[in-house]
């Protein structure tokens, strides 16, 4: 074969060996979940969806791919408080591509020169929302706020993330935590606040058992004094029925002691001689003393006849009836 035929067919088969390679580099793979930016000439072009796709050769490439997924990423950041304590915030947040579109495709590939300047972007926004909201707030309330304070980030981080191509799913902040000084004095400040509100419901308790205590005391002074002065009453409403028995019995007895023609003084004499007896025998003494002098006792009788008998002239009025 001539050296002229051999160039030739060399020159044949590099072709086709070139054509082959190009044919075989113009498909590319693009993987699930995942979107491929195309650029041609270093200008964007069109979107490849997952699967086998088609390029035209040395014209067009894929510049980058954005994946479709969820993404994760941590933050940590710090503020100040309005009375200047540091806090310092450790957060997660998870956010996606807002839709397949290629506009919104096109925004995540070129925004941005690489995803570590994107990080350091999202992380400026939810540090810049969370400064604005906890400047306002003290040191001694920042920790009850946690859910406020990732309800203001999420209202900046929305609209910042749709500008950028992106959709929020979801922010939470995991840990709150203050420089150690300031940590310190915090547990001191809630040791004494426990420690005054325990001494508050310790008085509070003290007081109000005194309190019922009074009134039980009370209560009782007016009960005993209530029925001491029922007491009294019936005692005093019984003597003053035993004195009138007494009296209307003396009367009738002296009554039938005149209508028989016996002397009443036999009456007090009795009366006498039933007082010495029912004394000796109730009394806790053993000695009784009687005066036996007969003026004595004369003038004993004559005083009890003096109580039971009537005068004379009245008893005189009584037998003209």
């Amino acid at each position: 074969m001539e050296t002229s035929q051999i160039g030739s067919v060399l020159l044949i088969i590099l072709a086709l060996a070139f054509i082959g390679w190009a044919f075989w580099w113009s498909f590319t793979p693009i993987e699930q979940a995942t979107v491929g930016v195309v650029t041609m000439f270093g200008k964007f072009r069109r979107i490849l969806n997952p699967g086998l796709n088609f390029l035209i050769p040395f014209i067009e490439k894929v510049n980058s791919k954005v994946s479709i997924q969820n993404r994760t990423d941590q933050l940590k950041f710090s503020a100040i408080t309005g009375d200047q304590a540091a806090v310092h915030f450790t957060a997660t947040i998870i956010y996606t591509v807002a839709d397949h579109l290629e506009e919104t495709v096109k925004l995540v590939a070129f925004k941005f020169i690489n995803p570590e300047s994107f990080l350091t972007a999202l992380t400026s926004t939810v540090e810049a929302s969370v400064r604005e909201f906890v400047a306002m707030k003290k040191q001694a309330e920042v920790l009850g706020l946690r859910q406020d304070i990732v309800s203001h980030a999420k209202t900046t981080l929305d609209a910042q993330l749709a500008s950028w191509g992106y959709t929020l799913v979801d922010l939470t902040v995991n840990d709150i935590a203050f420089d150690s000084e300031v940590m310190t004095s915090m547990s001191r400040v809630v040791a004494a606040t426990n420690a005054q509100r325990a001494a508050e419901f310790e008085g509070e308790a003290l007081r109000i058992t005194l309190v019922k205590r009074a009134e039980a005391e009370g209560a009782a002074i007016r009960i005993t004094a209530t029925n001491e002065a029922e007491a009294a009453r019936m005692r005093g409403e019984g003597l003053a029925q035993f004195r009138k028995a007494l009296a209307e019995g003396l009367g009738e007895s002296a009554e039938v002691l005149e209508k028989h023609n016996i002397d009443p003084t036999i009456l007090a004499f009795s009366m006498w001689t039933e007082m010495i007896r029912d004394t000796a025998k109730e009394g806790r003494g053993n000695t009784i003393f009687l005066d036996g002098g007969i003026e004595n006792l004369d003038d004993s009788l004559r005083r009890l006849q003096a109580m039971v008998s009537k005068p004379s002239s009245e008893i005189k009025r009584q037998s003209e009836k």
